[in-house]
This record gives C-alpha cells, sequence and structure tokens, in this order.
C-alpha cells in the first residue's frame, strides 16, 4: 500500500479547533484531510514553495467547502521562511519532504520555531528500501538523530505504506 494521508493522521491525536501547518503541502491531499478533522474552528495552513500548486489547493479547498485552510506562500528551508509567528501551531505536517531539503537543521528549526511546546510533528517520509524513492533519501534513524538534536523527542515510529515511514515527534 502506498502511503494513505487519512491513516497517517490518525497517529497525530487532532481535533476541533487545533492549529495545523502542513509543510510542503503540494497538492493538499494532507491539508484536506486536516481541514475537516480540526472543524470549522481550527486552521490549515499550508505552505508550499510552489505557486502553481498553492492556487490549485486553494481552488479544490474551495471546491469541497473547506474555509479553514490559508495557502501560504515559504520556504521551509530557511529559518522564518514559512513567514508564521512563532508557536502558532499544535501540530505540523512534513510529508515527503524532508528527503527533499538541503538544510536538514534549518528545516528542524524551522519547525521547532512554529510549533507549540509539547505540540507535535508528523513526519513521513520516503523508506531507503522503497524502489520508487527520490535519489536523496534521509533514513528514519537519520531523521529522528536529526529532529532530536534539534529539540524533539520520539513519540512513536509507524509504518507509513510500502514505500514509507512515519514518525511522531513531540516539541519539548
Amino acid at each position: 500500500m502506498f502511503s494513505d494521508p487519512a491513516a497517517n493522521l490518525s497517529k497525530l491525536g487532532l481535533a476541533d479547533g487545533m492549529k495545523v501547518v502542513d509543510l510542503g503541502a503540494g497538492s493538499g491531499f494532507y491539508s484536506f484531510e486536516a481541514a475537516r478533522r480540526v472543524g470549522a474552528s481550527g486552521r490549515i495552513y499550508a505552505v508550499e514553495i510552489q505557486k502553481d500548486l498553492l492556487e490549485r489547493l486553494r481552488s479544490v479547498g474551495a471546491k469541497e467547502g473547506l474555509r479553514n485552510i490559508e495557502a501560504v506562500w515559504g520556504n521551509v528551508e530557511k529559518i522564518g521562511g514559512t513567514k508564521l509567528r512563532e508557536a502558532i501551531a499544535d501540530r505540523v505536517i512534513a510529508s515527503n519532504i524532508l528527503s527533499h531539503t538541503a538544510k536538514h537543521d534549518d528545516f528542524a528549526l524551522e519547525i521547532k520555531r512554529i510549533l507549540k511546546p509539547g505540540g507535535k510533528l508528523l513526519l513521513v517520509d520516503w523508506s531507503d528500501a522503497s524502489t520508487m524513492s527520490p535519489k536523496t533519501v534521509v533514513s528514519s534513524v537519520k531523521a529522528e538523530t536529526l529532529f532530536e538534536k534539534n529539540g524533539f523527542k520520539l513519540d512513536q515510529s509507524f509504518d507509513a505504506g510500502s514505500h514509507h515511514y512515519g514518525l511522531v515527534l513531540v516539541r519539548t
């Protein structure tokens, strides 16, 4: 099975009214599902660097009646690059983006900056065992080490599909 956003999000403990940041939101699969789970009183900040994907995300979200999604043009590899204020998020989603970043520490520190203390990060990325993965893969062990040295602790790891691993990390 390929990675399933709904199943993966169930590990994150989303609830009504939460503020969630979806980094590298892409086509919005995680953003749309998270928007349904946090309800009208919640807020999703879908951060993406590709403007054409942000337009698609806005369009599809509007068609689906999801008015709690804000599309944000931002750079996740730069501290302050998401343009979001500090400690804005109860939860952060980072799916299939770590392996595409060059500045891993800055990426982890930007997540720490926008996530409230005690908030959770859902990290889903390519398994190094996958034949479909990109050239550069950050293994689950390396990802866990990266985030632990940058102020997170592992809450749980899980199978996120036949080509992906999943980690839930808590900001300390």
